[in-house]
């Protein structure tokens, strides 16, 4: 074939390199229910002639024809006499749950039928002959084969062979013989691709080499394995471990960094289906089987895929609080049902998605190809339209904000991963955590993805390393920067605030649901020497940021934390003090805006212009009553009121400022459990709402699952009264045993972000 390597004439003594292969399999078509383009209306794929000397080989998912019979010569028709030689009965991957292979590699929890195991880490297999096997007389191999065209070279074909003098890139040992089976350990390379291989026993004859018929069962999946110190992603550290890779219950932080709120999310890593998803994610993004070792590479290619702005990818973003076509974002509890659809689609995006939703999925993918990963929260992160380290907020001559000319945008919380893994691409020191964000803010390499970018790296301002360190460093380290307009337009610092963005980083702890706090990875203390030193390093590679010196304000402004539910009046009071013994006063605009979670405004709510007149050394309460008749039918999903004050001193001319995200929050939903909680055993679970609102809520949405319990389940009512309370009950039988949660959403247009969990555990 034109696709394959030239090869020399194979040598009687062992399997060739590279087995002879057919045409690709032609993929399954679509589903009858997805529309296929007209193909005018399909691209065309450019043939590769001219440009390579073969076909670029991407696709896991097809197969190339392996020949049972190999010959090494001409021979006349028909086969030639093979009954004296070594002839293959049985091939048994010890694929069973509770059998060795599964349990040794840690891979015991996954739905499926097929072997998987771990990279560098020996499994067995049990090859039945139909004679017992003479290691003196008798030569044969295991070969594994991925893609459609298998070549050594490129490590797609690799045989294994049984003794110590002929070994190839793996490794391979008889561990046991007994009569005609023979017991052979198989230790992959911790470079080698991860994929789904299939597997062929091939025996040398002197005609040729004999080889099993193609057998779906025997296939196995090898995946990237932190508990080996020779895989770039060892994690040593068994609770980690634990947490970022065998955990399927996940938390995600939201809210404001000092109101925070929390919801739990089935990343579903084991369910039945996912790894094939996540491998034909691969596939979609056309990249290489040669690459797929490499966790940099692997782990850059699926931030881009995850989202569907360049190429097709899994998730499509929608802000705009219509989503008429599509699930919307706050709805979702779980990765499975997302990474089904797409994968059952063919590639179809799936319908929408915001940080979160990108972050959970993404974590998913890393941790069902074995990459520890984990979801991060920053508080108060920085997204500037300019690209330096200023978030850059417009007040006119007398302290009111402008917000015409205001265009950075300061994002209440932002939602991304970490992954664990060694850098060899860098220099020493800078492995460990790396950022990854699938969330499309800006372009890197043309492509809408971000990372990986060592934490390691960010916090020690050296940002000049791969990839898109800077843009994780201005998440983090922007300062906030008033300016002052004046009449002829020129903008006048006035007030620099170097804490506000990255205020607080946040992920699940380990192998519990409390937080940690993980601020201290990313940043050194605010003021310390450490933080100069590390803002004028990266300045050195070009990040710029606000240098004026300012005297310190003589007056201070705080606005105290807040419990508000949805529906409900408040107040909002600003603490004045007057640090020095001379009298001030200021004309104060207090504004109250409706936000997206990105910061971005929708509706101004309250609006004041309190004089405040402070005595020497004086504290002073003034109280702002935003009603909810104000607020109600300009809600936004999130459910976000800004609050930020600004003015001027009389007597010295310096600026007040004080922001505040103030966020309401929404009904639980109570979710209860029934029957004996036992594997196989019929039980019962209930989610119980009541609208407590004066409104009647429509086409409510109801979504409910649990990792290892019960698939995903839906119900839509479509009114829901005042004062109305509903009941959904479900029956599910639990498939394992051990402690896990059931996760339970209600979303309508008038409420989002409603949530309930319960949880349990499940007696073998």
């Amino acid at each position: 074939m034109a696709d394959q390597e030239t090869r020399e004439n194979p040598t009687p003594d062992a399997p060739s390199a590279d087995p002879p292969a057919a045409p690709a399999t032609t993929p399954a078509a679509p589903p009858a229910a997805i529309a296929t383009p007209p193909a005018a209306a399909r691209p065309k794929r450019v043939s590769h002639r001219g440009r390579s000397a073969g076909a670029r080989v991407s696709s896991n998912e097809k197969e190339g024809k392996v020949e049972e019979f190999e010959p090494f010569m001409l021979l006349p028709r028909g086969p030639p006499p093979l009954k004296e030689f070594l002839d293959i009965w049985d091939v048994d991957v010890l694929k069973g749950p509770q059998q060795i292979n599964k349990q040794w590699h840690h891979t015991h929890l996954y739905s499926s039928d097929s072997l998987i195991v771990r990279r560098s880490h020996e499994f067995q297999i049990k090859i039945t002959f139909d004679r017992p096997y003479k290691p003196a007389e008798d030569k044969f191999a295991v070969e594994f084969v991925i893609g459609p065209s298998p070549q050594y070279s490129k490590g797609t074909y690799i045989p294994v062979f049984p003794t110590e003098e002929r070994q190839s890139i793996w490794r391979g040992r008889v561990v046991e013989t007994s009569d005609n089976v023979v017991t052979m350990g198989i230790t992959t390379s911790p470079e080698c691709i991860v994929g789904k291989y299939m597997i062929y026993i091939g025996v040398v004859t002197p005609y040729g080499i004999r080889r099993t018929r193609r057998d779906p069962s025997t296939d196995v999946y090898i995946l990237f394995n932190p508990w080996s110190p020779a895989d770039p992603v060892f994690l040593d550290d068994e609770e980690e471990r634990e947490e970022c890779i065998m955990n399927e219950l996940g938390i995600i932080y939201h809210g404001a960094y000092d109101d925070v709120s929390e919801r739990a999310w089935n990343y579903g890593q084991f369910e039945y289906g996912v790894l094939d998803a996540c491998l034909f994610i691969l596939d979609k993004a056309d990249m290489p089987l040669s690459n797929r070792g490499d966790v940099v590479k692997v782990t850059r290619v699926a931030s881009a895929m995850l989202n569907s702005r360049d190429d097709d990818g899994v998730l499509v973003g929608n802000w705009s609080g219509d989503y008429t076509y599509g699930v919307p974002p706050t709805s979702w509890t779980g990765s499975v049902e997302i990474l089904l659809d797409y994968a059952g689609s063919r590639g179809t995006p799936v319908c929408y998605a915001q940080c979160w939703v990108y972050a959970a999925v993404f974590n998913t993918f890393l941790r069902c190809l074995g990459i520890p990963g984990r979801v991060v929260t920053n508080y108060f992160s920085a997204h500037d339209n300019d690209g330096n380290l200023k978030m850059d907020i417009i007040l006119d001559e007398n302290g009111k904000l402008d917000r015409n000319r205001t265009k950075d945008s300061i994002w209440n919380y932002h939602c991304w991963n970490e992954c664990f893994m060694a850098r060899s691409d860098l220099p020493p020191g800078f492995g460990g955590w790396q950022v990854v964000d699938a969330t499309p803010q800006e372009t890197s390499d043309g492509l809408f993805r971000c990372g990986p970018a060592s934490v390691a790296a960010v916090k020690h301002g050296q940002i000049c390393y791969p990839f898109d360190a800077p843009f994780v460093f201005a998440e983090v380290n922007s300062d906030v920067i008033f300016h002052r307009r004046q009449k002829d337009g020129t903008l006048e610092v006035s007030k620099v605030n170097p804490t506000h963005v990255g205020r607080m980083v946040l992920t699940k702890a380990v192998l519990h649901d409390g937080r940690r706090d993980i601020t201290d990875q990313y940043k050194f203390p605010e003021g310390s020497p450490e933080e100069r030193r590390v803002l004028e390093k990266a300045e050195e590679f070009g990040c710029q940021r606000e240098k004026s010196t300012l005297p310190p304000s003589d007056v201070e402004v705080e606005i105290p934390n807040l419990d508000v539910r949805v529906g409900e009046n408040f107040e909002v009071i600003l603490q004045f003090k007057n640090l020095s013994d001379q009298r001030r006063s200021a004309d104060v605009y207090v504004s109250g805006t409706v936000v997206y979670y990105t910061g971005v405004p929708s509706a101004e709510v309250v609006f004041k212009t309190p004089k405040v007149k402070l005595d020497p050394l004086q504290s002073k309460e003034e109280k702002v009553l935003v009603r909810a008749e104000d607020y109600m039918n300009k809600r936004v999903e999130q459910a976000n009121i800004h609050i930020i004050a600004t003015g001027k001193i009389k007597e010295t001319g310096q600026i007040l400022t004080v922001m505040k995200v103030i966020s309401l929050h929404n009904p639980k939903l109570i979710v209860k459990v029934t029957g004996s909680p036992r594997v196989n055993e019929e039980m019962y679970v209930s989610v119980e709402f009541t609208n407590p609102f004066k409104f009647s809520l429509e086409n409510v949405d109801l979504r409910m699952e649990g990792p290892g319990i019960m698939p995903f389940k839906r119900k839509q009512y479509s009114l829901i009264a005042p004062g109305t309370s509903i009941t959904w009950t479900e029956m599910f039988s639990p498939r394992r045993a051990g402690s896990t949660k059931l996760i339970a959403s209600l979303d309508c247009t008038a409420l989002r972000q409603v949530y309930g969990e319960t949880e349990i555990t499940i007696q073998q």
